[in-house]
């Protein structure tokens, strides 16, 4: 797994995909990286911040596991700036001073009856100490997970969506079974994370993810 410095070197060299916008939603998220504890700065293998959305009734992803964010409010001056305010809600951590280490491919989010999917801009941060998490109502649950443990294969596990229970999807399976699954957007963001450092993950999709 590449240290920090190849990460901030990759992604300093991505050139991220802009969906157009059109007449659709937005939203944006946090991929944020912190060093493990004990460990040295300059070769650590970081570990990610990955939230448990709590149950509420209307939220398309509720219960999934995320990253921290959410849509941009009519206030938010840039997507970047959404994505700071929203963990800072969801989360307790200040994104102000941490250390922008590039930007993701936009994705488009699943439509339906001929409304177009909101389109979804990441941005990946490092926080180079540790930081309290607090999480709000929005989130279940918020905890740090090791980036190179995304990639173990005995990890990689099919979701089944409970819409669509004869769908399985690729997932990783980051704490308690059936329950901290990384699948669908977040999954997607993690794809284009990875190839960009020159680590791509398994290919599993086999099906229209549009």
């Amino acid at each position: 797994m590449p240290s920090l410095d190849v990460i901030r070197r990759a992604l300093a060299a991505h050139r991220p995909e802009r969906l157009p916008i059109e007449d659709r939603k937005r939203a944006a998220v946090a991929l944020v990286l912190r060093p493990p504890r004990g460990a040295d700065p300059a070769h650590h293998v970081p570990e990610v911040l990955f939230i448990e959305r709590a149950e509420r009734e209307g939220d398309p992803w509720s219960g999934h596991m995320a990253f921290p964010g959410g849509r941009i409010d009519p206030g938010d001056r840039t997507s970047r700036l959404a994505a700071e305010r929203e963990t800072l809600e969801e989360v307790g951590v200040d994104l102000a001073d941490a250390e922008i280490l590039g930007r993701l491919d936009d994705l488009a989010g699943h439509r339906s009856a001929g409304v177009p999917g909101i389109v979804i801009s990441a941005y990946v941060y490092h926080l180079p100490g540790d930081a309290e998490l607090s999480p709000n109502h929005e989130v279940r649950k918020a905890f740090w997970f090791p980036l190179d443990s995304l990639l173990d294969p005995d990890r990689q596990v099919d979701y089944p969506m409970r819409r669509m229970p004869d769908m399985r999807f690729p997932g990783i399976l980051v704490g308690e079974p059936d329950r901290h699954i990384v699948w669908g957007l977040t999954y997607r963001f993690l794809e284009v994370f990875f190839e960009a450092l020159g680590h791509p993950m398994p290919k599993r999709w086999n099906f229209d993810r549009a």
